[in-house]
């Protein structure tokens, strides 16, 4: 709760800056529509890893086939296609118990709405040990 009442201030000036950002994104992609094509290649190098990733980047595809009804959902769409490049990052190049960890609280909906909250089954020991430095 202290967290949402610290940053409260800051909320009405990224609310309108956030906005700008998500429209010039659908601006740049009717100006461009390859880019939409570019954006997906990318996200699809994971295609098979993970199959909440795969139901999300399906999803997302399906939202960006209709870009003249991009605007009222700008936001929620370019925040997915946000999770979706950073699911198939982490998917291809960070270790399985990151990866899954974010695929199962940003893409598959099984987590509550408030801060740290997760499916159980994650391995969170292996994110923790891997956060923590070594000594030599």
């Amino acid at each position: 709760m202290e967290r949402l009442y610290r940053e409260a201030p800051l909320n009405g000036i990224s609310e309108g800056t956030a906005n700008v950002i998500c429209l010039d994104v659908l601006r740049a992609m009717q100006r461009e529509p390859e880019t939409v094509s570019v954006f997906l290649r990318e996200v699809r190098k994971a295609r098979g890893a993970d199959s909440r990733l795969d139901a999300f980047t399906d999803e997302v595809e399906r939202r960006l086939r209709k870009l003249n009804e991009f605007e009222p959902v700008a936001r929620r769409v370019v925040e997915m296609m946000a999770f979706a490049l950073q699911g198939s990052l982490l998917v291809r190049y960070s270790t399985p118990a990151v990866a899954d960890a974010f695929c199962a609280t940003r893409l598959d909906g099984d987590w509550g709405h408030a801060f740290g909250t997760m499916p159980s089954g994650l391995d969170t020991q292996m994110i923790i040990d891997r956060s923590r430095i070594q000594a030599a």
